[in-house]
């Protein structure tokens, strides 16, 4: 994930933006190398600004920077929706690592936690892309066939997991609202006490699969548990 710029702890929402606009402060486009570019943009949804993402052989995510204790609010909030999902998407290829969207949660975990290979390569990551790689995240994504509650680690990253909340065609076209505790979700990945959050991220891709996806995203809220 590239740098982007720094915010408070709150995650700025999209419905406070004008549809046709810039991104709220505190979010920001990212790019990956050698990838095409999603569209993102800011829409009208029945009287509400949400961030649409266009995705068509294509990847990218649209990041928001957070130093948020999970300790103090572990529950993420937000809603989306897709116009269909990704139909060779597979949690267990890299070829099928696309998803119609996904929500991303990253922490800031001390590097001298992980292991030797895990360190390793995430500087190799950051040398070859310039990027701030996370070293420890939480994806959230709306596959196309994998149970709902499956998990699994990512394709291509040992330290990021991956969460099925929605799947298949069924709600495809309609809004549908999800709330995790985030903090219970990084312990259960990585088995032990979550750190602080340090950003989200939003996504769409089909760069794997060279389909054509669209996604749509309101606003995320951390709050306390309930």
């Amino acid at each position: 994930m590239a740098a982007f710029a720094a915010a408070p702890g709150a995650i700025a929402p999209f419905s406070g933006a004008a549809p046709g606009g810039a991104l709220p402060a505190g979010w920001e486009a990212v790019a990956l190398p050698r990838i095409r570019r999603p569209e993102v943009a800011l829409v009208d949804d029945a009287g509400t600004t949400v961030l649409r993402i266009d995705a068509a052989d294509a990847a990218g995510s649209v990041a928001h920077r957070l130093s948020a204790d999970p300790a103090r609010r572990p529950r993420l909030a937000w809603r989306w929706k897709v116009d269909r999902v990704v139909a060779g998407a597979d949690l267990a290829r890299r070829e099928g690592d696309d998803y119609a969207a996904r929500v991303y949660v990253t922490f800031d975990m001390p590097e001298d936690a992980l292991s030797l290979g895990d360190r390793v390569r995430i500087r190799l990551a950051r040398i070859l892309y310039g990027t701030e790689l996370p070293t420890a995240a939480l994806c959230y994504v709306w596959e196309s066939r994998a149970a709902i509650g499956t998990t699994a680690w990512n394709a291509y990253s040992s330290r990021v997991r991956m969460v099925v909340l929605r799947n298949g065609a069924e709600g495809v076209g309609q809004w549908a609202s999800e709330a995790r505790d985030v903090a219970s979700d990084f312990r259960a990945a990585f088995g032990a006490p979550a750190p602080a959050i340090s950003g989200v991220a939003l996504s769409a891709d089909t760069d794997q699969t060279h389909e054509r996806v669209t996604a749509w995203f309101g606003d995320l809220r951390l709050e306390g548990e309930r």
